[in-house]
Formats: structure tokens, C-alpha cells, sequence
């Protein structure tokens, strides 16, 4: 497949959060840390950089640990969910290393204070870094336990005033049920938050959805695994499932 250059069309935003759930990092198995699928995630990521757009990142931690799965088996709920987070800051280590690698300038930055290797989450530090050229990553979510990084990402796009919070998987868009379950699952291209609210879809949970609801964020669920697609997307391309007002 052709690699699109990069003057080849205007971008439709001008700074974008990107959420990956830690699982993809984890290559087919969901699990570790699959180094040639976190240097595919910094390829899509250095494209639209190269577009000068400014990306903001949230990483999950369930390829390592999960908050719930650990409640499940007799953990404390709250520390089970520090655990989850910490899992994050090591997902978030491996992107930037990744990423400072295709020659992209970084900076992790955490909710949980951890000086020796990520900054403190400061909004205004991290604006200025986007200003900068920098791809910021946020590790440990909101800092908070119960709150999944779905919230986080909603909760940090809205402070860094994205233009759109992109939510990376493995289908291509938002179903009306699994589509790897049902052969008539319907694609959805567009949805109002109410709608996804209502019909108690799945692919962010509903503190997420409402949180941008409230702040009319724009959501884009899109297959981030297909080539250039992130690319795509930022171009304002047709990929995936809007979620609007």
C-alpha cells in the first residue's frame, strides 16, 4: 500500500487526543508489551505529527493490569486501581521510547506524581508543549480510582481544548452489537451522545460519553490497525463512527 505524503490534503484538526487501549500494545495476544506494535502505533502517530497537527495521547493498562480484574480477585478495589495505573506509566514509557525513536520529540506526563522518569500532569505545561512540537503522552488516568482511562481521555481532551478525542480499536466504528459475534451487526457513521448513552454502547463507558456530551467533544471510534488510517482520520476523511450533539 502507498504511504501518503503528507502535503497531499489539508487536516480537518488542529490538536487531537488520542486514546489507545493498553491491550494494543499487547499485540494479538492483548498481553505485554509487542514491541512491533507499539513502533506501527509511533509510525501512525509520526505521520499526522509530520502534519503538524498536535497529538495528545492516553494509554491504557490493560495489557499489564486491570483495575476491575484485580477487584474481581480480592484486591481492594482503590488499589487495584492504582495497580491499573501504574500499568499505564509503564505502557506510556514504552510509546515514547518508541516514538523519540522515528525522531519525534515527547514528554510523559503523569497523574500520579513520579519525578524520576515523567512530569506532573500541569495543564498549561502541557499546552506548551504541544506548542512546542512535542507529543505528550498522560500516564495513570485521572489519578482518581474508578475512573477508567475512557474518562481520563474525555476529562483531558476537554482541558487541553482538543478538537476531537479519537478512540483507537480494532473494528471500524461503533455497532449495534458485536460484530464479531453477529453477521448482521449494523455500523453505526454517526451518533448523538444521547444515543450512545441510551443504547448503553460499549466501545467508551458512559462517564466518558457524558463528560463530552457536556462539552460538546467530538468522538471518533475508528480502526487505528488498517495503515494510515489515524492519517485519514485527521484528514476528515469518512473513517469510522462520529459521536456528536
Amino acid at each position: 500500500m502507498t504511504t501518503p505524503t503528507s502535503d497531499a490534503a489539508p487536516t480537518r484538526f488542529r490538536r487531537i487526543l488520542l486514546k489507545l487501549s493498553g491491550e494494543a500494545l499487547g499485540g494479538e495476544e492483548g498481553q505485554g508489551i509487542d514491541a512491533e506494535s507499539v513502533h506501527d502505533m509511533a509510525r501512525q502517530v509520526k505521520e499526522v505529527h509530520d502534519l503538524k497537527v498536535e497529538v495528545v495521547i492516553v494509554v491504557g493498562g490493560g495489557n499489564i493490569f486491570r483495575g476491575l480484574q484485580g477487584s474481581s480477585k480480592g484486591i481492594e478495589r482503590a488499589t487495584a486501581d492504582y495497580m491499573g495505573m501504574l500499568a499505564t506509566v509503564i505502557n506510556a514509557l514504552a510509546l515514547q521510547d518508541a516514538l523519540e525513536k522515528t525522531g519525534v520529540s515527547t514528554r510523559v506526563m503523569s497523574a500520579i506524581t513520579m519525578t524520576q522518569i515523567a512530569e506532573p500532569f500541569i495543564r498549561r505545561r502541557a499546552v506548551r508543549h504541544l506548542e512546542k512540537g512535542r507529543v505528550v503522552i498522560f500516564a495513570a488516568g485521572t489519578g482518581n480510582p474508578y475512573f477508567s482511562t475512557d474518562t481520563a481521555a474525555a476529562l483531558r481532551g476537554n482541558e487541553i481544548n482538543a478538537d476531537a478525542v479519537l478512540k483507537a480499536t480494532k473494528v471500524d466504528g461503533i455497532y449495534d452489537k458485536d460484530p464479531h459475534k453477529f453477521s448482521d451487526a449494523k455500523r453505526y457513521e454517526q451518533l448523538t451522545y444521547d444515543d450512545a448513552l441510551n443504547q448503553n454502547l460499549k466501545v467508551m463507558d458512559a462517564a466518558a460519553f457524558a463528560l463530552c456530551r457536556e462539552n460538546k467533544m467530538p468522538i471518533i471510534v475508528f480502526d487505528f490497525f488498517k495503515p494510515h488510517n489515524l492519517m485519514r482520520v485527521v484528514r476528515g476523511e469518512p473513517i469510522g463512527t462520529i459521536v456528536t450533539s
